[in-house]
């Protein structure tokens, strides 16, 4: 075995203890959380600088994109949560997609004020409102959303 394949195996033996560890569901999140600011921040950037949409339109387009994928990942990769019928799959959708709306807002607050009313740069004001954002979207996802139902 190459020292390469040796280092390779080790370190995703420690990243499989770190994301199954007594914090596992935090590190995921936190994972997943920079995936979808990835696909969110270049979904904003697309939407803006190339196909020259106004900054609250291409925002609320990376929005949406980066929602739909979030909502995949943290029910799959995050919370790893099950959905026993179609109708507890549409319920925890909707909740999901409630809960995204109102950070959504939230998000779109912060960045119109940011970048319109204040003048300031807008990926600055993106990236304050995503810092927001994750927060808001953890505790809420946690609390409303993929909560553990005790029998």
């Amino acid at each position: 075995m190459t020292a390469a394949r040796i280092l390779t195996a080790t370190m995703l033996r420690r990243l499989d203890a770190l994301m199954s560890g007594r914090h596992g569901e935090t590190v995921r999140y936190l994972i997943v959380g920079g995936l979808t600011t990835l696909v969110d921040m270049g979904v904003f950037a697309l939407t803006t600088e190339v196909a020259g949409l106004p900054v609250n339109s291409g925002n609320i387009a990376s929005i949406i994109t980066a929602v739909l994928f979030a909502y995949v990942a943290n029910k799959l990769v995050v919370f790893r949560a099950r959905s026993p019928d179609r109708l507890s799959l549409l319920l925890e959708f909707a909740k999901f997609i409630g809960a995204r709306l109102v950070t959504m807002a939230l998000e779109v607050a912060v960045v119109w004020l940011i970048a319109d009313a204040m003048g300031g740069n807008k990926y600055l004001g993106k990236a304050a409102a995503l810092i927001l954002v994750i927060i808001s979207n953890y505790i809420l996802s946690k609390l409303v959303v993929f909560r553990v139902k005790k029998d």
